[in-house]
């Protein structure tokens, strides 16, 4: 990204003919013209040499080239993904830090499980990664607004979530959780000896008994990442799989065997199962209290609940009046619901799902590559808010500026009728839209100054349609990207 110094320096250091020929020295036919004529040529290597340090210095640095882009963190990141940001072209600060302020104002928003406000976006982010799949800590709807895409990290989380839901299913199925309780609490307390404590253990453990998996009846609803690695593994454990997922994605579709037998709605599933795992995104107004009164109605008095995507997704008050009319079922949850944490059928389990090493790391990563691509060339990957667009970086000798309006007619002719007003050529454009947003990728095939760059998007967001818009590339390959930003008045 930073390579003009280096690039420039390099080029200096022609062979020793060429650099006479810049500099025209008068050849002597005796000894001491040639020993002079060393002695400059030395001398002028010398310079370049210690030029070409400085250069390589100031890349070590991150110098040179231009401001870095400055992504702000309001979590710990895994050092997985962290490692992904070159230090020559990003500056990775935590949020309230001194070394934050120092950096000025951040381009992009990285985090975990951290509450986002509004107000906590500089004007300047253009990006925002989320290393998980769930997005509900985010202000979605506020970030579209103001053009800001927002990402996150679907199924690299998804087999530390597959093998807690199968912990769960096994908690479940068997007195574990029950049974440990009573040693420590009951059995511990009221014997005395190990001779005492281990009959007593053998005596009581007919008050904990279980069921086996195999030939039981597993309802998957939401058939993404983590729910296709649910099914498959229930199905590795004799288990019948009916499977539930109005929006399943073609992709999704092959990754499924074809011995999950297909529910036509979230009632039909929940009625022939066993047990039941949640696993669709929560979408407020969408998912939220998907299993409702109504729904739960239709479920088997012994039927386990496994949730491990969002408590929001079940109504906790007609949950709890479920088993209030006799339901015995056990309900593992990731997360504390307040109208069930009394109850003895009620496993908590504190948010553990994507608490691995491996996950933490995997959805590090992952965030990380999608800022880097968006950041440097345009390319929109697991974004919730934006449409997806894949581009490659420009070629030599072209601008590329990428635009954020709304999605609304008339507006891309409006675009590329300024551009051709301005005596800039499109050499390459991409439009994609989702919902009320609209994103336009342009190449030029025009370099730009930094102040034409800077006239063209004051220009440009004057276009009442037109959201935010960033110059990505002036022209340079050497010179790399780079992020002028012009807020929206």
């Amino acid at each position: 990204m930073r390579a003009t110094m280096l690039t420039a320096s390099r080029a200096t250091l022609a062979p020793l003919s060429r650099a006479c020929g810049q500099a025209p020295v008068r050849v002597l036919s005796t000894a001491q013209g040639d020993i002079e004529l060393l002695q400059k040529l030395l001398q002028q290597a010398k310079v370049r040499e210690k030029e070409e340090a400085k250069a390589l210095a100031a890349l070590e640095a991150g110098e040179g080239g231009g401001e870095k882009f400055h992504v702000q963190c309001f979590n710990a990141i895994s050092s997985a993904g962290l490692k992904k940001f070159s230090p020559k072209e990003f500056a990775i600060t935590v949020a309230a830090t001194p070394e934050c302020e120092k950096a000025g104002d951040p381009h992009a928003v990285l985090l975990r499980s951290h509450k986002l406000q509004t107000e906590e976006v500089s004007d300047t982010v253009r990006a925002i990664a989320r290393c998980g799949a769930g997005t509900n800590n985010i202000p979605i709807d506020a970030m579209t607004a103001r053009g800001i895409p927002v990402f996150n990290t679907p199924g690299a989380n998804a087999n530390a979530v597959k093998e807690l839901v199968v912990c769960g299913m096994l908690l479940a199925a068997r007195g574990v959780v029950e049974g440990i309780q009573h040693v420590k609490e009951v059995i511990v307390k009221a014997e005395s000896g190990h001779a005492a404590i281990n009959k007593r253990v053998e005596k009581d453990k007919k008050h904990f008994g279980g069921v086996e998996l195999v030939g039981k009846t597993l309802a998957v609803c939401g058939l993404g990442n983590i729910g296709a690695m649910v099914a498959e593994v229930a199905l590795s454990l004799g288990m019948e799989v009916v499977g539930y997922d109005p929006k399943i994605s073609v992709e999704a579709a092959w990754r499924l065997s074809s011995s999950v037998k297909k529910a036509n709605s979230l009632q039909d599933a929940i009625a022939a199962a066993d047990f039941v795992s949640i696993n669709m995104p929560y979408i407020k107004g969408v998912t939220h209290h998907a299993l409702n009164e109504e729904v739960l109605s239709h479920m088997k008095p012994t039927c386990h609940i496994l949730n491990f995507a969002r408590a929001e997704i079940i109504d906790g008050t007609a949950l709890q009046r479920m088993y209030k009319a006799g339901h015995v079922g056990k309900y593992i949850c990731d997360f504390p619901d307040e109208h069930m944490m009394d109850h003895p059928k009620f496993i908590c389990i504190p948010h553990l799902g994507a608490s691995t090493e491996e996950a933490e790391d995997n959805c590090a990563r992952m965030a990380a590559e999608q800022i880097i691509d968006f950041l440097e060339t345009g390319t929109i990957r697991n974004s919730v808010n934006f449409p997806a667009t894949t581009i490659e970086r420009p070629g030599e000798g072209l601008a590329r500026i990428c635009v954020i309006n709304k999605n609304v007619p008339g507006v891309l002719g409006e675009i590329t009728t300024f551009f051709g007003s301005k005596g800039l050529n499109i050499t390459q454009q991409i439009n994609t839209s989702r919902d009320s947003i609209a994103y336009n990728v342009i190449d030029l095939d025009n370099e730009l100054s930094d102040a034409d760059a800077d006239h063209i998007q004051d220009e440009l967001n004057k276009l009442d349609a037109v959201i935010s818009s960033r110059l990505i590339w002036t022209g340079s390959v050497d010179e790399g990207p780079r992020n002028f930003v012009v807020k929206k008045a």
